[in-house]
């Protein structure tokens, strides 16, 4: 049976779904795909199983005749920049914002993006091609063989570049508190930051293999949020565990997510005429506040599926400078053609000292948001929503009561066997009970208990 790809990757429990001997098949078929020309980048956050993986992933790719850098335990977007600036393939090893006994996959193609569906395609063709030797070349022997190296000046690289964007001094007058989820960020972020000039207050820098995003970090972001309070602090950031997604905390302590980020960056980049087509790229999942907002200040959205990849096909196909999504992956193609989190940051908190506004004010000018519910079901395998007539009809029923101050969601998971429901309306109490009623028309469809 042919593995396919989900929305971010390749991603299960690690030595149970994702195996040594699948990530070597894996290294195998990405040097088949991507070709031997040139080295292979690859990096990984902070997981127990990260080593193992990279092992087995680099030895596949060597045996098919690639060299293979190891770039160490980076955020994402410190791989995808080194892809995009030597030109070569990459891939992350790292399951995001999962628990820790999860691991994860990614792909870049040369030049630091991530996979078309072309592309997706033909790898996991190829890669059932690898599992089964149906149809193999010999593999190289001798001199063919790939050669590993350790490029111990990738961190390095990587800081350099995001401190070339905002320039030394930036953020002289700031304190921020950064919550590392003990994950990739855990080096880069509190060295970068402070080289800007920011007083920084670091929490969860100290990952030990099994404690990446527990309780911490983007998915966890309430001892950030209670930090700043605390330590009287500007503004809090919390990365997840590969560092390519934050969401930020006011002085006040209340939670700025990443449609609010996204609203208060691109009213700026509007005034300043930065802003491509005055177009905002966002995934369904944006709070209709945030809609409501940019369509107020002569902001255009455009929206995609779920999953940063789309965002970033949308932006690259028009041209367009910003876009990103509601869980704090932002995407700024000048720099980089990935979320990047410490970058996402970094604008933030420079908005905040070139404008001399609080990040609360320069959040309630971006937008208003209206109340979201969401809900997961979980169901025993992936299930196909488009024959489910009954539950439609009820989710029609909801649109209709809402209105235009309202909106339903309904979709399947592309990483878990999840059914996802998200309702927006002008009060919770509504939201609430909405999503209550297409819950329990999913559940009945489908038998669940």
């Amino acid at each position: 049976m042919t593995l396919k790809f989900g929305t971010d990757g390749i991603r299960g429990v690690a030595n149970l779904e994702l195996t040594p001997e699948l990530s070597l098949a894996l290294g195998r078929a990405a040097a088949l795909v991507f070709g031997t020309d040139v080295p292979f980048i690859v990096g990984r956050d902070t997981r127990l199983s990260g080593p193992t993986l990279q092992a087995s992933l680099s030895a596949g790719l060597a045996s098919e005749g690639a060299d293979v850098v190891d770039a160490g335990e980076l955020p994402t977007p410190a791989i995808a920049h080194l892809s995009a600036t030597r030109n070569a393939p990459a891939a992350m090893i790292s399951a995001s914002h999962n628990p820790f006994a999860d691991n994860g996959i990614k792909f870049f193609s040369v030049g630091g993006r991530k996979l078309s569906d072309g592309t997706e395609q033909q790898f996991e063709q190829t890669l059932d091609r690898v599992r089964t030797e149906s149809g193999m070349n010999p593999r190289p022997v001798g001199a063919g063989i790939g050669r590993l190296s350790v490029d111990h000046d990738a961190k390095v690289t990587y800081e350099e570049h995001l401190l070339s964007i905002l320039g030394n001094g930036a953020l002289n007058d700031l304190r921020v508190v950064l919550d590392c989820a003990h994950g990739a960020a855990s080096v880069p972020a509190p060295e970068v930051f402070r080289e800007l000039g920011a007083t920084v207050t670091v929490l969860n820098d100290q990952p030990n293999g099994e404690n990446i995003n527990e309780n911490c970090g983007s998915t966890h972001p309430a001892g950030m949020q209670e930090a700043v309070v605390r330590m009287g602090a500007d503004a809090g950031l919390a990365f997840d565990g590969d560092a390519d997604r934050v969401l930020a905390a006011d002085h006040t302590g209340a939670l700025i997510d990443g449609d609010q980020i996204m609203g208060m960056l691109a009213l700026q980049a509007r005034a300043s005429g930065k802003l491509k087509d005055d177009t905002l790229v966002v995934t369904v999942m944006s709070n209709l506040g945030l809609r409501l907002s940019m369509e107020q200040n002569g902001i255009r959205l455009h929206e995609t599926k779920v999953g940063d990849r789309y965002v970033l096909e949308a932006l690259a196909e028009h041209g367009w400078s910003l876009g990103g999504e509601q869980s704090g992956h932002v995407i700024f193609p000048e720099f980089a053609w990935t979320g990047d989190g410490l970058l996402t940051g970094l604008k933030v908190l420079s908005l905040m000292e070139s404008s001399g506004r609080s990040l609360a004010d320069l959040a309630a000018e971006a937008m208003t948001r209206l109340p979201q519910v969401l809900r997961n079901i979980r169901t025993t395998s992936q299930v196909d929503l488009s024959t489910a007539t009954d539950v439609w009809d009820v989710v029609r029923e909801v649109e209709s009561e809402l209105g235009e101050l309202g909106r339903v969601l309904l979709r399947p998971s592309g990483t878990e066997p999840l059914i996802r429901v998200m309702v927006e309306a002008p009060s919770l109490e509504q939201a609430n009970g909405a999503c209550e009623r297409i819950c329990n028309a999913v559940v009945y469809a489908y038998g669940i208990v």
